[in-house]
């Protein structure tokens, strides 16, 4: 049973309470975050909870009644939540503490979770971040995954291809809207050739020849003008037939292309193909 301060059972258990909720975030380089649904910023064990409703307490509600994870919703109010930082994963796998706290400092915070955070993505009005539980570690992946698409990320070490290889300049000569635009230089590029590519922290969603430029969507607001130089990474879809045809980089393919269906799985027998136990692609 969790013990709880004398006299914050007290305000508990009062008809009106001063009470509010803390969330005390930690990056991995150091550096720590509060935010309080309190109505001013309160100085908490050295640390400053601001009061810009930074996160929602429904949240952890959802984790403690039992869920491995759930998802919160911000409005970037902290000069600490920057796009550029959250483009560049700065807050993924950051600490969050919630506790709950008497605003008059009659006693100390009250712990009510500890986890982590998972990808936090930035969108047009504010930011998303997943809350990991503690439980979740146990639901962690270990070793291969058999499946027949490659797991590996294009460019990596265990993809092997050249990603500079596969980079081309472009120019910016329309926006469209937050996140389309149009681009020249890419002629001699098919429709699709980028599309899941990337364009430095963007994702490429799509991207189509229009005449004489190419339409580019990117998962989030791109940010760019008119005139803008970008480099632009050809994409990549994780099948087979893309790894030899685009990138003959058969050899590094880390999927298993070849492996059985559900309709070997449930094929009858055929008296017509040999039953010694031998590799089915051979045939």
């Amino acid at each position: 049973m969790r013990a709880i301060d004398e006299t914050l059972a007290a305000r508990l258990r009062a008809e009106t309470t001063t009470l509010c909720r803390l969330w005390r975030l930690g990056r991995a380089d150091g550096v720590v975050f509060g935010f309080t649904d309190h109505d001013r910023d309160l100085a908490v064990d050295g640390v400053t909870y601001q009061a810009s409703g930074a996160l929602a307490a429904d949240a952890l509600e959802r984790i403690r009644d039992g869920a491995d994870f759930s998802e919160v919703e911000s409005a970037l109010s902290s000069e600490g939540l920057d796009a550029e930082a959250l483009s560049a994963g700065a807050w993924d796998g950051a600490t969050v503490e919630a506790f709950v706290y008497d605003w008059t400092g009659a006693s100390d915070p009250l712990s009510l979770f500890s986890g982590r955070l998972g990808a936090v993505r930035r969108g047009a009005l504010g930011f998303t971040a997943q809350i990991v539980g503690p439980q979740a570690a146990l639901d962690a992946p270990f070793g291969r995954v058999f499946q027949r698409f490659c797991d590996a990320e294009f460019g990596d070490a265990r993809c092997g291809a050249d990603a500079a290889a596969y980079t081309a300049q472009a120019v910016v000569s329309r926006v469209l809207d937050p996140r389309r635009f149009e681009a020249t230089g890419l002629e001699g590029f098919a429709s699709r050739f980028f599309t899941r590519g990337r364009i430095g922290a963007l994702y490429v969603v799509a991207q189509r020849r229009d005449a004489a430029a190419s339409i580019i969507e990117t998962d989030t607001p791109h940010g760019l003008s008119v005139g803008d130089t970008i480099a632009i990474v050809a994409g990549c879809d994780k099948r087979h037939e893309t790894c030899v045809g685009k990138f003959d980089n058969a050899r590094n393919f880390r999927g298993f292309p070849h492996m059985p269906g559900n309709d070997a799985l449930i094929a009858g027998v055929d008296r017509t193909q040999p039953l010694d136990g031998g590799s089915r692609w051979r045939r």
